[in-house]
C-alpha cells in the first residue's frame, strides 16, 4: 500500500485506440486524453479534414506516444474495415475503438425530406453500426476482450434522453445509438468486450454553434441567444467544454469501467437526471 502523499500510478502496458471524427471538437480532446492515459492513437476523419488529422498525431507524437491518421467514411462499412486493420498493422492489437463521428442538422420535423433523414443515419447510425461490428469481430479475432463506446462528433448525444422538435432526426438517430449500445452489449458480455456510449450536453463547439444558428433563424433569436437559454437549465452552471466529455470516455476506456457495460453516461452538468 502506497504511503499518504505517494502518487500511484498504474501501467497497463501498450494500448490501442482509435478515435472516429477526431480532427477537431470533442473527439481530438478524446483522443488526446487518451494519449495522456497512455494509449497509441489512430486519428480518423473524413478528408476534408486532413489538416486536422495531421496536427491531432503531430500533438499525440509530442506526447511521446505513436499516432496514425487515416481518412475513412464511417458510413461505408469497408472504410471502416480498412481503418482498422491499418490501426492494427501500424499501432498493435485493438483496444479501444470510439465510435465519435457524427452530424448535426436544424430543421423542423415537416420540412425535413428523405434524403435528410437518410443522410443523418448514414452517419449516426450506420456508422456507429459500422464502427461497433467491425472492432468487434476485431477484437474477438485477437482473443476477445476490449472496449467499444459511442457518441457523435462534436454534437450532443442528450437528445438520445431529451429530444428538441429542431432536431428531430439527430434526435432519432442517438435514441438508435443507445439501442446499439445495449443489444451490443449484451451479445458481446461473452467474449468480455464491454460497450457503453457518452451523452455530452451542451458543449462549446463548432457543432453547437450550428445548432444555435439554426435554431436562431427559426426562432428569430440572435446569435448565442439559444445556447444562453438552454444553458440556463444546467444545474453545475456552466456549458461544458470538450474536456470534460474527454474524463468520461478516459474512465470508459480504462480498466475502472471494466464491470460496466449497456450504459450510456450523460456528461451534461444536469440538464437530464435519470
Amino acid at each position: 500500500m502506497a504511503s499518504k502523499g505517494t502518487a500511484v500510478t498504474r501501467d497497463y502496458g501498450k494500448r490501442t485506440a482509435i478515435v472516429t471524427g477526431s480532427a477537431r471538437g470533442i473527439g481530438k480532446s478524446i483522443a488526446l486524453r487518451l494519449a495522456e492515459d497512455g494509449f497509441d492513437v489512430c486519428i480518423n476523419d473524413i478528408a476534408a479534414n486532413q489538416t486536422g488529422i495531421d496536427e491531432t498525431v503531430a500533438e499525440i507524437q509530442a506526447l511521446g506516444r505513436q499516432s496514425l491518421g487515416h481518412v475513412a467514411d464511417v458510413s461505408q462499412l469497408s472504410e471502416v474495415e480498412g481503418l482498422i486493420a491499418a490501426t492494427v498493422e501500424k499501432l498493435g492489437k485493438l483496444d479501444v475503438m470510439i465510435a465519435n463521428a457524427g452530424i448535426a442538422q436544424v430543421k423542423k420535423p415537416l420540412d425535413l425530406t428523405e434524403d435528410d433523414v437518410r443522410k443523418m443515419f448514414d452517419v449516426n447510425v450506420f456508422g456507429v453500426f459500422n464502427c461497433y461490428t467491425a472492432a468487434a469481430k476485431q477484437m474477438i479475432k485477437q482473443g476477445g476482450g476490449g472496449k467499444i463506446i459511442g457518441a457523435a462528433r462534436q454534437g450532443s448525444l442528450i437528445v438520445a434522453f431529451k429530444p428538441f422538435a429542431m432536431l428531430a432526426h439527430y434526435s432519432a438517430s442517438k435514441f438508435a445509438v443507445r439501442g446499439f449500445t445495449q443489444a451490443f452489449a449484451m451479445d458481446l458480455a461473452k467474449h468480455k468486450i464491454t460497450v457503453n456510449g457518452y451523452a455530452p450536453g451542451i458543449v462549446g463547439t463548432a457543432m453547437w454553434d450550428l445548432i444555435d444558428e439554426g435554431i436562431g433563424s427559426s426562432t428569430g433569436a440572435a446569435k448565442g441567444e439559444t445556447i444562453k437559454q438552454y444553458s440556463q437549465t444546467i444545474a453545475l452552471g456552466r456549458t461544458s467544454v470538450p474536456e470534460d466529455v474527454a474524463k468520461c470516455v478516459s474512465f470508459l476506456a480504462s480498466p475502472d469501467s471494466d464491470y460496466i457495460t449497456g450504459q450510456t453516461i450523460v456528461v451534461d452538468g444536469g440538464i437530464v437526471f435519470n
